[in-house]
Parts: C-alpha cells; sequence; structure tokens
C-alpha cells in the first residue's frame, strides 16, 4: 500500500502538467514499485533489529553501571553492591548469540543509531521500577522472569514512552508509518524468539507474494477501477481517499487474481488497514464496496479460489 501511494507522485490527474521526462511507462512503474518496497521491507527490518539493539544496551548497561558507581572516590554500601543479573538474562544472550542478529548489526551498522546518554536514562527509569526490583531480589532465573523484564524494557521505556518515541521519529522520518509493523515484529518476537533469522526478514514466498500484488495492482489499475467506480454510488472517485482506492484496488486484485488468498481474509485484512491508515470511515466504506464487488464477482462466476496446499 505504501509502495503504491508513493507511486503516486508519478501519476498525472487529468489537467495537471506531465512531470519531466514523460509520463512513465509500466514498466517503469513497475520498476520503482519493486524499489520503494524494498526500501520499505529493508527500513522495517532495520528498525527491528534497532528496537532489539536498544533493549540490550539497556539491559548490558548494569555492568556499565555497576563498575562507575563502584570506582567512586568514596562508594556507598549500595554503590558496591549494585545488581547486574539483568546484564546475563537468559533470554538477552539467546539474542546476543544469534549469529545473524550480529550481522544484522554490524551488516547494517546499527550501532551507529544508538544514543548512549538515552540509554542510560531509560536503564535508571527500568531500576527505579517495581518490577525491576522484584525481578533482582529474585536470586534464581526462570525463562518466564526472564523474558518479563526485556518485555518491561520494550513496553514501558520504550514503546510506552513519549519521550523515546518522539526521539525516534525525529531520527527516522515517517516512524510514524513504521511504527505498527515495528511494535507487531516485536510482539511476535516475544512469543516466539527461538530460530530468528534477522538476515532473511521476511521469507520468500511472502517476498515474492508482496512483488507480486504489487505488479498485478499497477497492471490492472483500469480494469480494477472499472469494477469500483459503480460501487462508489454517491461519492466521486475523484473525491475518495487515495488510500482508500488504493485498497479497494488491491482489494479487487486479491480477490480475482490470487486464487489461493480466502476472499473472507482479503476483505478482512483490508477493512483493518484501511482503519488505521485512513479516515475513521474507511473501514465500513472499503467493507461495503469490496462486499459488494464480492457478491457481483461471485454471481459472475468471477472468484476462483482454490484450497492453498501446504
Amino acid at each position: 500500500m505504501q509502495s503504491i501511494y508513493a507511486l503516486d507522485a508519478y501519476s498525472v490527474a487529468p489537467g495537471e502538467k506531465e512531470p519531466e521526462g514523460g509520463i512513465p511507462s509500466l514498466e517503469e512503474l513497475e520498476k520503482n514499485g519493486i524499489r520503494v518496497l524494498v526500501e520499505k521491507i529493508q527500513r522495517s527490518s532495520d528498525l527491528f533489529a534497532l528496537m532489539l539493539l536498544y533493549i540490550s544496551k539497556v539491559a548490558q548497561f548494569a555492568e556499565t553501571s555497576a563498575r562507575q558507581r563502584a570506582s567512586k572516590y568514596l562508594p556507598t554500601e549500595a554503590d558496591m553492591q549494585v545488581s547486574t543479573k539483568i546484564a546475563g538474562n537468559t533470554f538477552l544472550w539467546e539474542l546476543l548469540e544469534n549469529a545473524t542478529f550480529q550481522e544484522k548489526v554490524k551488516e547494517d551498522k546499527l550501532e551507529r543509531f544508538i544514543d548512549e546518554e538515552r540509554v542510560k536514562k531509560m536503564y535508571q527509569q527500568l531500576t527505579a521500577s517495581e518490577a525491576y526490583q522484584e525481578y533482582t531480589a529474585e536470586q534464581s532465573r526462570s525463562n518466564a522472569a526472564e523474558k518479563q523484564i526485556m518485555l518491561q524494557i520494550w513496553r514501558k521505556e520504550m514503546i510506552e514512552n513519549e519521550d523515546f518515541l518522539e526521539y525516534i521519529g525525529d531520527e527516522w522520518s515517517g516512524w510514524e508509518d513504521d511504527q505498527e509493523m515495528v511494535v507487531m515484529l516485536m510482539e511476535n518476537y516475544f512469543r516466539n524468539h527461538k530460530n530468528v533469522n534477522f538476515l532473511q526478514f521476511i521469507s520468500a514466498e511472502k517476498r515474492e507474494y508482496a512483488y507480486s500484488l504489487l505488479k498485478t495492482v499497477l497492471q490492472k489499475d483500469d480494469h480494477c477501477m472499472e469494477l469500483i467506480k459503480p460501487k462508489l454510488k454517491n461519492w466521486d472517485a475523484d473525491r475518495v481517499a487515495l488510500i482508500d482506492l488504493i485498497l479497494l484496488k488491491m482489494g479487487v486484485a486479491e480477490l480475482l487474481y490470487f486464487p489461493t488468498i480466502p476472499t473472507k481474509v482479503t476483505i478482512n485484512e483490508y477493512i483493518e488497514i484501511a482503519k488505521n491508515y485512513s479516515t475513521p470511515q474507511s473501514g465500513q466504506f472499503v467493507n461495503g464496496v469490496l462486499d459488494n464487488l464480492l457478491k457481483e464477482l461471485t454471481a459472475e462466476n468471477k472468484i476462483r479460489k482454490i484450497e492453498r496446499t501446504k
């Protein structure tokens, strides 16, 4: 959706001046679309790894803090007894020992995005929390507790921290577009972190699907709009939100040209995307149009779905 939206800069509405160099061909649009899509996938991959790197830095700062406090000219008893338990967190070390994570951080130079002062501040906020006090008070380790304290860093010190979000927004232009994806990836990681390959952000199958959907929407643009326009009723197609039109075309393309994707899955997915990325009424609007189109196309025997093989 974002990639197709970005391609709108290459299109020309009636009455507008053609861009310098003329209107791009379908082949050029496809090429630009794939380039934008690849960039967006790479960006999400980088942000996902960066969020995990920040978590690791906050946890490992316990050792730095312990050294600094113990090396004071007149350290107190508390200075000499700073807990470094979290630096040895087993959930954390499964990440740090993941060879693909190590390579990802090195290959994309993610260390350069780490603000050490911010790491220190987040660590200090973490250590002041009740959850951290309970974690360090327990001498033994359990898988549940090890994961939970890492979740504490992610949720409380990062994604629910307005200061951190403002910082990321300043550092990464367009963070608002990436945030939902990153949150989903992080929550999935905490549910199942075993054997994650950070160098293969999405499977070859999903990548091919994304490329195919983008190309299909571009190639079948006119046909999709011919089907959509009569369903807009009192809406002028030129006044419908651009994102809504893009989602409708993507939905129609899936209904007609992607036989292994169930129709219910298609409609539900685009309703959710419309709710999150467009206007408050967009979910209902997209639902209504796609549902009407599905009924019509089914009656005309144009929907051909097959059961997906495992």
